[in-house]
């Protein structure tokens, strides 16, 4: 929590000094009374009655606190939807995609983790897909028809080479919006989904700085372990760190995939990351609020010990 005006939270020290120049009037007043006959004392004044009368002081003092941290309009963090966002979902289909260290297989895994990303994500979010091998293809521009991207998602097979830096300008030029002078662009995102170096096409680096400059994060993930085997023979590794220096350059996030629970996993927390964004809210009424039920709540003590308001 931060306060837009800290420097009012010094007054707190006022409510500190009144609850101990008050404790102090208490043992004072306590010391100068007595009574004829000491064993009275306890039924005139008895313990419990004697501790309940300063609750409501307490109460008062605490209301104080809160309407001096009102003042000082203490803002808190909370995550909003995005309005008219934009996400790109970028997956590779390229051979080493068959590997199975990835059960059943790594494209197998990714194509589940995608539904799921589309399952979580608020309806009004626009999303695309974009998938590539050798060469890449817009299979869907943005939209909020999720049945229109998983059709042609299901629809891949593992083969050919990797061209990652297409897969992801074609991405980049899909979530480029025209909008009228003066105006933003609405908020985009891409979710690159790689397990390979690429061996053809554009360097991908070259199209992340391009991203860095439309102001569009590419969050990476990279899938499979070191050795993921191919069915017929032969092995498939993962780029990390091209993928990590991608999320970099763009302000994006990196996540690495092993299995299928933790790819699952990284596009669930994908989801709700690139649906919302981060925003301070006042919350001064929750605290001048508190402090005005404390207050009659004080009040009603007083009442009810005392018989008067103090």
């Amino acid at each position: 929590m931060s306060f837009a005006d800290p420097f009012l939270l010094l007054a707190l020290a006022l409510v500190v000094a009144g609850l101990a120049a008050y404790a102090v009037a208490q043992r004072r007043g306590a010391r100068g009374s007595g009574f004829a006959s000491p064993a009275l004392a306890g039924a005139v004044r008895p313990g419990g009655r004697r501790r309940a009368r300063h609750l409501p002081i307490l109460l008062y003092a605490l209301a104080a606190a809160a309407l001096v941290v009102a003042l000082a309009r203490p803002q808190t963090t909370v995550a909003v939807p995005v309005e008219q966002a934009t996400v790109m979902l970028v997956t590779d289909h390229s051979r080493s995609m068959a590997a199975t260290d990835v059960a059943p297989s790594r494209l197998e895994a990714a194509l589940r983790a995608a539904n799921t990303f589309l399952d979580e994500v608020p309806k009004d979010l626009r999303v695309g897909a974009v998938a590539y091998n050798q060469r890449a293809r817009v299979l869907q521009v943005p939209t909020t028809d999720r049945a229109a991207v998983r059709g042609p998602l299901s629809e891949l097979e593992a083969r050919g080479g990797t061209a990652t830096g297409e897969g992801l300008a074609l991405a980049l030029a899909a979530v480029r919006q025209p909008v009228l002078p003066g105006q933003d662009p609405p908020p985009s995102a891409i979710i690159l989904l790689a397990d390979g170096r690429a061996s053809n096409g554009r360097d991908v680096l070259d199209v992340a700085r391009e991203a860095e400059k439309a102001g569009v994060p590419v969050h990476t993930v990279a899938l499979g372990t070191a050795q993921g085997a191919l069915p017929g023979g032969g092995t498939a590794t993962s780029d990390e760190a091209t993928l990590r220096e991608v999320a970099e350059i763009t302000g994006g996030r990196f996540a690495t995939a092993a299995d299928a629970d933790e790819l699952q996993a990284v596009y669930e927390d994908l989801g709700s990351q690139v649906s919302t964004r981060e925003e301070e809210r006042e919350v001064t009424a929750a605290f001048a609020g508190g402090a005005l039920v404390l207050l009659l709540v004080g009040g009603g003590l007083a009442l009810l010990t005392t018989g008067r308001l103090p």
